[in-house]
């Protein structure tokens, strides 16, 4: 599935991952430059290789793998690093929150919740950031 939306400056498309794309990046990123062959020999045969040159191909063709011939195949590598990528999902998750008020104090509500549960620390960490953006806005207005 496709979701093309654009934020900010960035003007990067959101492409969500499905489970299989979403290993093969994790790969890539840790590669930086990895073949199919290499991945199916990572990988022992737990899929087809023409499987994960046809997953590959479409990571590519999505604009998050680049590609460079090298003798018969491709190498793959990664066209933006694991941070950009967790970047534009957060964007794109605070986007569709945003532009959807009716949800909006659900999904805050839920997200404040699942900080406390994870860490007391980040729940105060988050606390302050929000009081610095309230103190920032009080400022320009």
């Amino acid at each position: 599935m496709w979701l093309k939306r654009h934020f900010g400056r960035q003007k990067r498309s959101f492409v969500p991952l499905g489970e299989l794309e979403t290993d093969l990046m994790e790969r890539g990123w840790a590669h930086q430059e990895v073949s199919v062959r290499t991945l199916y020999q990572e990988m022992k045969g737990r899929l087809a290789y023409t499987t994960l040159m046809t997953t590959m191909d479409r990571l590519y063709k999505k604009g998050l793998l680049q590609r460079r011939k090298d003798g018969k195949a491709y190498l793959y590598s990664p066209a933006l690093s694991e941070r950009e990528y967790q970047e534009s999902l957060t964007q794109h998750f605070f986007g569709m929150m945003l532009d959807d008020p009716r949800n909006s104090n659900a999904v805050l509500s839920r997200f404040v919740d699942a900080v406390s549960e994870a860490d007391a620390k980040m729940l105060r960490e988050l606390e302050e950031i929000v009081r610095a953006k309230r103190r920032n806005l009080r400022r320009s207005t």
